[in-house]
Formats: structure tokens, sequence, C-alpha cells
């Protein structure tokens, strides 16, 4: 359990308030620990959430909870143990997942602790599985493709009378040419 101390120097009161701005842009955050990870390698993760529009953070742990405690989230108090960096999604948690995840692949030094996806907290095992579901664009892009479905075979469906009837006059004029 964090100690709370009885006077909040102003600085610190800044540092919660800008990081709770931060974390209140989002309603999806990732929790993961990155101890042992070099530069490069937090400067290549940062790259790749980057262009998904993903702030990663470093936080520290008391500021944080402070923070989500502020913005009523449910707790998370338990991810906030030991070297903390928080991926926070504004959009599309599910992408990010899968870039974390994709990452631990290549670099096992970074581990994912749990995420916060609305207003579900997912252990580590969850985010991995919801890191493999389709993500919202993939879901969309099927649900269109299931929706264009009839109108496409009914589009054929009509197509193919008259493509019938001009192969057979076709054959019946072959068959007439060849017989001259």
């Amino acid at each position: 359990m964090a100690i709370v101390a009885k006077k909040i120097q102003d600085s610190k009161t800044r540092a919660i308030g800008e990081l709770k701005e931060a974390l209140g842009a989002s309603k999806d955050f990732i929790f993961t620990d990155y101890r042992g990870l070099t530069v490069e390698q937090i400067s290549a993760l940062r790259r790749q959430l980057r262009a998904k529009e993903v702030h990663y953070k470093v936080v520290k742990n008391n500021f944080a909870r402070l923070a989500f405690e502020q913005l009523s989230t449910p707790d998370v108090s338990s991810y906030l143990a030991g070297p903390t960096a928080v991926a926070i999604a504004p959009k599309d948690s599910n992408e990010v997942a899968k870039i974390l995840f994709d990452f631990t692949r290549e670099t096992p030094a970074l581990k994912i602790k749990g995420a916060l996806v609305g207003d579900t907290v997912y252990d580590a095992a969850q985010t991995e599985a919801f890191s493999k579901l389709p993500g919202r664009l993939e879901l969309i892009s099927m649900l269109m493709s299931v929706m264009n479905g009839p109108a496409r075979n009914l589009a054929a469906a009509l197509n193919d009378i008259p493509a019938r009837l001009v192969r057979t006059i076709n054959a019946v004029a072959d068959q007439k040419g060849g017989a001259a």
C-alpha cells in the first residue's frame, strides 16, 4: 500500500494533474513492465505505437494511482507496482495490444501487466486473448462483406440471364456458320 503524504507539494500536485489530463483523454490503457529494455528498444516501441497515435508513458506508480482514482476508473492499483509504463490508447486498443504482444515476442524483457479497456480490467492473459480478437476496422469490413453478399449474389443472378442468352445466340451462330 502506498504512503499518502499529509501535505502534497505543488510540483507533485501539478505532475498528478498533468498525468490526469493525459489519462483523461482516453478510456483504454495497457500497463507494462519495461524493466530490462534498452533505450533503443523503448524508442523502437514508441515509434510503433506513435504510428497508431498511442502515447507510451513511464509513470510514477503513486501519481498514476492518484490520477486513476480522481478519474473514477476501476481499481488498477495492482498493476501499478514496480517499473510501470502505460500505453494510452485513444482508439482501438486491440491494435495496441497486438503491437505490444508482437514486441514481447521479439523482446521478452517487456512484460504486459494488464489493461483497462473502457470500464473492464483485464489481467495479462485476458489482455493477450483480447489482442487476438479482430480489431474494430476488421469487424466493420467483415460486417460490410456480409451485408454486401446478398446484393452481390442478386446482381450476379440477374446478370447471368442475359449472359446465357448471348452465349446461346453465339452457339447457334457458330453452328449455322459451320454448317454453311
